[in-house]
């Protein structure tokens, strides 16, 4: 087994089910400065909903994002509490 980087779209979609949780913390950061740069303000971070441990390290890490306008979790059609959606500030330029 390698240590390589693996490469994932940047669609404004995360799916941390793939993820072990120890890297949601520099994960999450990672990815929302990429859907930045690439003009996507609105960001679904699917978390589960399981025991709620990964969805509160996703608030906490979102709560410190100077990237981050605003969140909440999303809605019955976006998955619910087993999911939130951040949006994010506007680049400045």
């Amino acid at each position: 087994m390698t240590d390589e980087p693996v490469e994932f779209p940047i669609d404004g979609i995360l799916d941390l089910h793939t993820f072990h949780p120890r890297d949601v913390k520099d994960l999450v950061p990672e990815y929302l400065m990429e859907c930045r740069q690439r003009d996507i303000y609105t960001v679904r971070i699917i978390h589960g909903k399981g025991t709620g441990t990964l969805r509160r390290i996703v608030h906490s890490v979102l709560e410190k994002s100077d990237l981050v306008d605003d969140f909440s979790l999303a809605g019955e059609q976006e998955g619910g509490w087993g999911a939130t959606v951040a949006y994010l500030k506007r680049s400045k330029q």
